[in-house]
């Protein structure tokens, strides 16, 4: 999976100001191995692992621009970082974030979505940049 392009950062707000908009990520995925290597099944309303170098603290807003593989459509999702993986972490694991999906509708389709596509394999015991 090459590694998905961000747009830069909204700036801080001003002291007493309301806070800055949440960063959006564009994340394409071409290959199901790439998206079976970030999917988390774990959440319940899904979510995927970013790679991503920026400085997120847990709870935060993170806007996705996903795209599928063999899918045209690109899918909005306004998740929240779930957890996060530090540079340098332990068993050479990539450094990024893990976005829970919300609990709405439309995540609710995009996880099954994402789940019809990785099938069989969503059972599979390879390793995952995941939990």
């Amino acid at each position: 999976m090459s590694e998905p392009t961000t747009r830069p950062p909204a700036p801080a707000a001003p002291a007493g100001g309301t806070p800055a908009r949440p960063s959006v990520i564009q994340l394409v995925f071409r290959e199901k191995g790439a998206l079976y290597a970030a999917y988390i099944s774990a959440f319940a309303d899904g979510g995927l692992f970013v790679p991503t170098t920026r400085e997120y603290r847990l709870g935060e807003d993170i806007y996705l621009l996903l795209s599928l593989p063999e899918d045209p459509q690109r899918y909005p999702v306004a998740g929240k970082v779930a957890w996060i993986t530090p540079a340098n972490a332990s068993g050479g694991r990539t450094q990024g974030v893990g976005v829970r999906f919300p609990s709405d509708e439309k995540s609710r389709l995009l996880k099954v979505k994402i789940e019809e596509l990785l099938g069989t394999a969503i059972q599979s015991a390879k390793p995952t940049q995941t939990i």
